[in-house]
């Protein structure tokens, strides 16, 4: 485990950080794998959202505020740590 993540098993970590990667990124496929591959269920969830609304867009604020949801949801569950600050 990283220093400072009591009880949060490093695949958990990798997830987020690959998630965070991937949506950067722009490499939506991956993300797609990774929405699959996952143990957490709201991540899962919140890259469903995000994929759906950037596939078939209804509306411009639907994708930006579902990508935004995503980051956030991401930034939160890594404890607002830097990726390069983390011990690996």
């Amino acid at each position: 485990m990283y220093p400072g993540r009591k009880g949060m098993p490093n695949m958990k970590i990798q997830d987020y950080e690959k998630a965070l990667m991937f949506t950067i990124w722009g490499q939506w496929d991956d993300l797609l794998v990774l929405m699959v591959r996952t143990n957490d269920d709201l991540l899962s969830k919140r890259i469903e959202i995000f994929l759906h609304a950037f596939h078939y867009p209804s509306k411009q604020h639907a994708v930006v505020s579902s990508h935004e949801e995503l980051i956030q949801y991401i930034d939160h569950a890594l404890g607002h740590t830097s990726l390069y600050a983390l011990d690996v």
